[in-house]
């Protein structure tokens, strides 16, 4: 049960060891100690990719669609959508060449992915299944192209593996950071 501050309408902030969303001995993540490029470039970026599952854990729909502070869209279901977005975007259409067509999102709707972040658990595991199926294309990407200076397109720009490599760990940083806050003020979850 999450202690609320009736006065403020919000979860108390807590944290200790017992409020982790695992023990350290049990984290899946490396933090670190990989050996050469690829290793460290793979290995950062599923890290990320944990901690967003992580950050996720535990809640039903309506905690998962749950908005930031308004004017925000922003949900931790909506970042789930967004980064299978983002993933399909880099890996799929540009690095792999395939005429992927978007998720969710469209010219006229760009912000489908926040906005259509809805409390029903349809819209939860549909959401899940398209960011595992990414991550899934992704992984097996970057692990059968030799050379991580090949080159994707995106319109009349040219992108090297690495440099999307990197812009995936970065891009997921980001939203983990907004991830934590949003946990936060869902149940008073912070840490890991």
């Amino acid at each position: 049960m999450t202690d609320f501050d009736s006065s403020a309408d919000h979860p108390i902030r807590r944290f200790g060891w017992s409020n982790m969303f695992v023990r350290p001995e049990d984290d899946p993540r490396a933090d670190g100690g990989f050996d050469g490029e690829r290793e460290t470039l793979v290995g950062y970026l599923r890290d990320q990719r944990l901690t967003l599952e992580m950050k996720c854990s535990g809640l039903d729909a309506a905690a998962l669609a749950r908005r930031s502070v308004p004017p925000s869209t922003m949900s931790l279901l909506g970042l789930v959508r967004h980064l299978a977005e983002v993933e399909r975007g880099w890996f799929r259409r540009t690095m792999a060449g395939l005429d992927a067509p978007r998720i969710w999102c469209s010219e006229t709707e760009p912000d489908a992915d926040f906005d259509g972040a809805l409390p029903d658990p349809q819209v939860v595991d549909e959401a899940w299944r398209a960011w595992r199926a990414e991550v899934e294309f992704a992984e097996r990407f970057v692990a059968e192209t030799a050379d991580l200076g090949m080159r994707g397109r995106r319109g009349d720009e040219a992108y090297p593996l690495r440099d999307i490599l990197v812009h995936m760990i970065e891009e997921y940083a980001r939203h983990n950071g907004h991830a934590d806050l949003l946990r936060e003020r869902i149940d008073g979850r912070v840490g890991q």
